[in-house]
């Protein structure tokens, strides 16, 4: 009886312990990904969507047999919308969870709380949102725009005899660093054109918040002293009630344009547009641009969030900050290729000067010295499906431009990549 449970108890053992072995196997045979976006909080509105489709992504490369003969795994984790726990997420990821690389954050302000953990960690950040620039650090790679690839362009198009020659300017946006260092940029960019301090108003609302009564009505009354446009940097959730409010006041894009940077389609979907048509939004990628490669990419989507279930996959729509999530995430897997290894130095130098025939009908090209992307830059009208009208772009790709030339000392910054600390 003794013999027999010892050999029972053996060949659990035996088989515990094989079952433990295919497991290290399948884990060694694996690439893993981390996604670093808020699934809940005030973002989630704008980076639930970044996480699916990077998961759509990978599945995509995976269906094509993955990157050096091994399938990616993705490892999600929820930051919250809460800053100072997506460097906690962060150093999970990259000392836990041992991810080669993460594609995430949308705000600056968390991209900022990151930033010291993969520096001192030597790990891979992948960043897909537009941003105010002002930062260079060899461990991240910047997809979307720096203020010459949106905000500046944008403002110069505003003043334009095209898009309506204004003359004043109200900066709105939630306070953090992202729409204070940009407006700062275009603050000074304004006056360096003639406009006066007296023709620029600048207001800044909490994350969240969401009575803009007050505001709008202000805007109204600053309007009255000459053509005015709203540039707005006002993230996350509370683009809903402050469109609404705009509507509700009568505000018309004819009288006073807005033209935001945070505002795409998903931003568009939980609103009622048909007031808002003809107000402006600045990016470097419309679902509405038509070629073959975009279409492609938004019927993948369509059918991703259907296969998914994803909330509101009838209404499944594609935006600036996926297609630099999609861009982003193809770029490393060519550069792992390149660089046979996930090895971080050695797929940092792999990344310079890589080329992607991107949805945006354009092949953008990672630079080789200050890591952002070669991106066009488009300006595009809101129409009545939620959608945009592309009503004004670039000839072509333009270099990024990290320091911004309007703040000063900037000039004597290095065109290179150095650490933040």
């Amino acid at each position: 009886m003794k013999r027999r449970s010892l050999i029972k108890a053996f060949t659990l053992t035996a088989s515990i312990a094989a079952m433990g072995l295919t497991w290290t196997v399948q884990a060694a045979e694996t690439i893993k990904v981390g996604i670093l976006h808020s699934l809940s909080g005030t973002m989630a509105i704008s980076e639930t969507s970044l996480k699916d489709m990077a998961l759509m992504t990978i599945d995509e490369i995976n269906a094509k047999g993955g990157v050096n003969g091994k399938m990616l795994e993705a490892v999600v984790v929820d930051p919250a919308s809460n800053w100072p726990l997506f460097a906690e997420k962060g150093r999970q990821l990259l000392t836990q969870d041992k991810v080669a690389v993460v594609f995430g954050c949308w705000t600056s302000v968390s991209r900022k709380s990151v930033l010291p953990v993969f520096e001192e960690l030597n790990g891979l950040l992948f960043y897909p949102v537009q941003y105010e620039g002002e930062e260079m650090s060899p461990n991240v790679f910047y997809t979307g725009a720096a203020p010459n690839q949106q905000a500046i362009p944008a403002v110069e198009y505003l003043m334009s005899e095209e898009g309506g020659s204004a003359k004043r300017f109200f900066l709105l946006g939630t306070d953090y660093v992202y729409p204070r260092t940009t407006n700062k940029i275009l603050r000074a960019f304004l006056q360096s054109k003639g406009v006066a301090d007296k023709d620029i108003e600048e207001v800044y609302t909490p994350f969240g918040h969401s009575d803009y009564q007050t505001i709008v009505a202000n805007i109204k009354k600053f309007s009255a002293g000459g053509k005015t446009a709203v540039i707005s940097t006002v993230n996350g959730d509370s683009n809903v009630p402050f469109y609404k409010e705009l509507a509700n006041q009568g505000l018309k894009a004819t009288e006073v344009p807005v033209v935001a940077f945070s505002v795409g389609e998903e931003e568009l979907r939980g609103i009622d547009t048909k007031p808002l048509v003809g107000n402006l939004a600045a990016w470097n990628y419309f679902q509405s641009v038509e070629n073959p490669v975009n279409a492609k990419f938004v019927a993948d989507w369509k059918a991703y969030a259907k296969a998914k279930n994803l909330p509101g996959a009838d209404k499944a729509v594609t935006n600036d900050p996926m297609e630099a999530t999609y861009v982003g995430i193809h770029m490393w897997a060519q550069a792992v290729e390149k660089a046979k290894s996930t090895d971080v130095d050695k797929v940092r130098e792999a990344l310079a000067g890589q080329t992607f025939a991107a949805p945006s009908g354009y092949t953008l090209t990672m630079d080789k010295t200050n890591h952002h992307l070669h991106k066009p830059v488009m300006i595009g009208e809101i129409q009545s499906d939620g959608q945009f009208s592309v009503v004004w772009q670039t000839e072509g790709p333009i270099r990024a431009q990290p320091w911004s030339p309007y703040i000063p000392g900037n000039d004597k910054k290095p065109d290179h990549a150095v650490k933040s600390n």
